[in-house]
């Protein structure tokens, strides 16, 4: 059984678009609070936990409706082609509130902007798994996430350019707007005209029928099937640990650029450099990472990642200047992330029976995105009122947290692969 690496890249192209928007989103958004409209830190961090908030019941919602639509373009393409169009309408309004310092109208647009991207990130991530058959899921997440980083990458290439000058705090961004704009509508397009959903998911069904893979849970007809109880266990250890790492990660994404300003002098759109090279490390690492996980089992390389992760979060607090070492550390926190997010969203619907794809995706956005709720208010209230210095210990202390949490997770995991002799051992490489 191989992983269809065209098709995956095709609707990893959904993903793409999400990765873009966020990006800049985590990016622009805080500067925009502080130089446009001299917002607090710790108001700022409860602003930039709406989209958090949103997300924590309209996720698990949506996600769960989309596996009871069925229409000609599939469950899930609805939600991304309504989802995108209102998203690029609304959000090309906040750099124009922004160049007028129309705070009322800048709110607005924010939480109109938020509402419809949370109506289609779980179906869009359900794509994967509702076209991948289970013991290829990891490998199709490292395309997924890779596609992902491409966005990013893309939006950090285009904040440097775009965002004027170092001693310019605040530039007009409405180009960098319509940029990631003309990214959403394009990646819209190719979802649109190259992927035929239902085909996908009948194939894929198809194909597990073929080969003998059931549900890890009995699938009971009622829409409900009930977890076993060790399982239920290893499911709610597997969703704390997520909480628990996007805590540490989310809290310094969205106040990097801030503490770069402030802290490292990095101004004018250079601190997306270390950001950068943090995506460029987990671009080279997903492949990789799809690959030695199927061989050696999700648990131990999230696991690993969880470790390097804080190791890479505290050596940064080393740092009292930018320099080369920092980039260093970034590539490595790229890695660590990798590890973690190819492997943890196909551990959660590896407990899952196929019907209830979306539902289970719901659960894991409500408690990475409960903590991403928290995370910016609490990290913010640390660097209002201790120092920013706070920034990089607190990251590392949750990462240590969801270290321990990691541990009691018993379900989920893949079966390492036999080893391949001959020619088979390079079967995973053909694109």
């Amino acid at each position: 059984m191989k992983l269809d690496y065209k098709r995956t890249v095709l609707i990893g192209f959904a993903f793409l678009a999400i990765s873009a928007f966020w990006q800049m989103y985590d990016n622009i958004i805080p500067l925009i609070l502080k130089y446009f409209f001299n917002i607090g830190d710790t108001l700022s961090g409860a602003i930039m936990a709406l989209d958090n908030i949103f997300a924590l019941f309209m996720l698990p919602i949506f996600g769960a409706l989309s596996d009871k639509v069925m229409t000609n373009r599939g469950k899930r393409t609805p939600f991304i082609f309504v989802g995108t169009i209102l998203s690029v309408i609304f959000m090309i309004f906040l750099p124009i509130a922004a160049n007028i310092r129309n705070l009322a109208l800048f709110i607005v647009m924010l939480l109109l902007t938020l509402i419809a991207m949370s109506t289609y990130r779980s179906p869009a991530v359900s794509l994967m798994p509702d076209v991948t058959p289970k013991p290829l899921r990891s490998k199709g997440n490292a395309i997924i996430n890779l596609m992902g980083a491409v966005g990013i990458i893309l939006v950090l290439g285009l904040t440097m350019v775009l965002s004027g000058s170092k001693d310019n705090n605040t530039p007009n961004y409405i180009f960098l707007f319509l940029a990631v704009a003309v990214i959403m509508i394009v990646a819209l397009l190719i979802i649109l005209f190259k992927v035929d959903e239902n085909q996908f998911v009948a194939e894929r069904i198809a194909l597990e029928k073929e080969y003998g893979i059931e549900d890890e849970v009995e699938d009971d007809g009622s829409g409900d099937a009930k977890l076993p109880a060790d399982v239920k266990r290893s499911l709610i250890f597997l969703l704390l640990s997520v909480a628990f790492w996007f805590m540490a990660y989310n809290g310094v994404t969205t106040a990097f650029s801030k503490y770069a300003t402030e802290t490292w002098g990095m101004g004018g759109g250079s601190y997306a450099s270390a950001m950068m090279l943090a995506s460029i490390g987990a671009l080279i690492a997903f492949i990789p990472v799809g690959i030695i996980s199927s061989k050696l089992g999700r648990k131990k390389v999230i696991l690993f990642g969880v470790i390097l992760l804080a190791l890479s979060w505290f050596a940064a607090f080393l740092f009292k200047t930018p320099n080369i070492g920092i980039y260093v550390v970034f590539i490595l926190v790229g890695i660590a992330w990798a590890s973690i997010n190819v492997n943890s969203y196909p551990m959660v619907v590896e407990m899952c029976k196929g019907s209830d794809i979306g539902k289970f995706t719901g659960y894991y956005y409500t408690f990475s995105m409960a903590a991403q709720v928290f995370t910016p208010i609490l990290s913010g209230f640390f660097l209002e009122h201790v120092g920013y210095w706070t920034l990089f210990p607190y990251a590392t202390i949750f990462s240590v947290v969801a270290f321990l949490t990691m541990l009691q997770v018993k379900h989920g995991d893949s079966k390492p692969e036999a080893p391949k002799k001959g020619v088979e051992a390079f079967e995973d490489l053909d694109m």
